[in-house]
């Protein structure tokens, strides 16, 4: 649940300083999160490295060299303003936010789900469901539920 946090803030911050690349720690979490941020259009690129840069061919990680390891993430702009405007965290280690899949399918028809906020047009939610990370409304498609990240805009 940390990385949430963690790549969530590295985002935000990259868009607002006007990075082209930002790095992230490659775990698991990070690049699920990152592969629903690229097909939902919100980043360009996707990328394996080292905290030096963005490796030229692929290098499997393993338990010597798992510090070092970084994703890359190409940040994507339009008329020089940033595509994602804000993203942040639903669930926290304090308190994990679960939804059924028909309280996420009132989150998409504009219903507030308990604590969460309906969705607004051009806004996305991450679930961490039972068949992985995806989009709410890949979720609601496949009729299942879980816990929902974060949201991005």
């Amino acid at each position: 649940m940390v990385g949430v946090f963690d790549l969530c803030t590295r985002v935000q911050n990259g868009f607002r300083a006007r990075l082209a690349k930002i790095a992230v720690p490659e775990t698991k979490l990070n690049l699920a999160v990152s592969r629903v941020l690229y097909q939902q259009g919100f980043i360009s690129a996707v990328s394996r490295g080292t905290f030096r840069g963005i490796d030229p061919e692929y290098t499997e990680t393993t338990n010597f060299n798992v510090a070092e390891r970084r994703l890359w993430l190409t940040l994507k702009y339009y008329r020089d303003a940033p595509v994602l405007k804000q993203m942040s965290c639903i669930s926290k280690p304090s308190r994990k936010v679960n939804c059924t899949a028909k309280e996420l399918r009132h989150l998409l028809i504009g219903r507030p789900a308990g604590v969460v906020k309906p969705i607004i047009p051009g806004e996305i939610i991450v679930v961490s469901t039972i068949k992985g990370i995806m989009e709410i409304n890949e979720a609601v498609q496949q009729n299942i539920g879980g816990a929902m990240l974060a949201r991005a805009r």
